[in-house]
């Protein structure tokens, strides 16, 4: 079961292409949806971004909305995560969350950074249509290319070690990944590689020129 949340970033952020099972549509990210005939099967949000017009036509296309206050503890996207974990899903998928303001995405960054912690079997990853971010918790992980020409990894919490990669054009055993080095960026998957590591999460994204 894989869910992906559509929130309101800028349009030229949203990855259209993803194949979800389920979708969930975040303020004017629901907007987005509808405009391109993809009805989600959920909507959430306070949806202060969108006209009293626009907010009519996606609650004619979309059965299930839950509308809250402007004022709450909790950002839009959270809601919908939230909301996306109560499908028991094997991976959350969140798009229209990059660009736009960087305090949105530092929150959005943040919020995946815990869920991962909390649901490790649960895959959560943030894409847009040139790169794909996700965190990886300590142990051996796969590396498939796919779409993607580039992939840098960077220590988020604290320092990685024993780190190893393998199938990759610059190869490594038993390295370290300090807080704030950018040594381990554009590395490139040759075909399917492998990455292990001990300690700490590490940041992982994926990218295409």
């Amino acid at each position: 079961m894989i869910v992906a949340i559509c929130a309101g970033g800028p349009l030229s952020e949203v990855a259209f292409s993803l194949k979800p099972d389920i979708w969930i549509g975040v303020d004017r990210g629901a907007l987005y949806l509808v405009d391109e005939a993809i009805v989600p099967n959920a909507i959430v949000g306070d949806f202060d971004s969108v006209s009293a017009e626009e907010f009519a036509r996606i609650s004619k296309a979309v059965q299930y909305i839950e509308q809250f206050q402007a004022e709450k503890d909790e950002t839009d996207t959270d809601l919908a995560l939230e909301k996306a974990l109560g499908y028991a899903p094997t991976e959350i998928w969140l798009t229209g969350v990059t660009g736009g303001r960087l305090d949105h995405y530092e929150a959005v960054l943040r919020s995946v950074y815990h869920l991962q912690q909390q649901h490790p079997n649960i895959v959560f990853k943030i894409v847009n249509p040139y790169n794909e971010i996700q965190f990886l918790m300590p142990g051996q992980h796969v590396l498939r290319k796919g779409n993607y020409s580039y992939v840098s990894f960077f220590a988020y919490g604290q320092t990685l070690v024993n780190v190893t990669l393998r199938g990759v054009k610059y190869e490594t055993t038993d390295e370290v990944i300090e807080q704030g080095t950018t040594r381990f960026t554009s590395n490139e998957i040759l075909s399917e590689g492998s990455i292990s590591f001990l300690g700490g999460i590490c940041l992982m994204i994926k990218s295409r020129d």
